[in-house]
């Protein structure tokens, strides 16, 4: 393998690439599906010698979080597992559980508040990843990429 994608899904999440002997790259989710199109070809020019790892999220419709909302999430989700294996990329899927505990960020539980949860992410990120802008949007992406580079098997499938 020698350019790993990660993937934070949904309208605010974001994208992250290492390929080797270049600098990672970390973009915010791109506006439209077209974009995100455009990126992932160009990212994952070498299909053959590329991973995706991809965030595995369900959806939950309840307080605070209409079904309609739940919907768009999960078509973005589709769409961009779609275009990944439409262009021969290898994808793994990680379950935002699996990938916070394999780094030892403890729960969302823990935190008063989603915004502190969050936060918290983001200060980890920033710490892994001290020469990049690190945002919000592309935190999770990068905390992705670091549980994917140190507790994944991705050799060949």
């Amino acid at each position: 393998m020698k350019t790993l994608i990660c993937i934070d899904p949904g309208k605010s999440g974001g994208l992250v690439r290492r390929s080797e002997g270049q600098p990672v790259l970390a973009v915010a989710m791109p506006e439209t599906e077209g974009d995100v199109l455009e990126l992932l070809k160009e990212w994952a020019a070498d299909p053959a010698n590329t991973v995706a790892v991809l965030e595995e999220v369900s959806g939950f419709a309840g307080v605070g979080q209409p079904g309609s909302g739940m919907f768009k999430f999960g078509r973005g989700f589709g769409f961009l597992l779609g275009v990944l294996q439409a262009l021969g990329v290898r994808v793994e899927l990680v379950r935002p559980q699996k990938w916070q505990r394999g780094l030892g960020l403890g729960s969302a539980v823990n935190c008063a508040s989603k915004v502190e949860w969050k936060n918290k992410l983001k200060a980890c990120a920033q710490r892994l990843h001290p020469g990049l802008k690190v945002t919000l949007a592309v935190s999770d992406a990068l905390l992705i990429l670091e549980y994917a580079i140190a507790r994944m098997s991705l050799g060949p499938p």
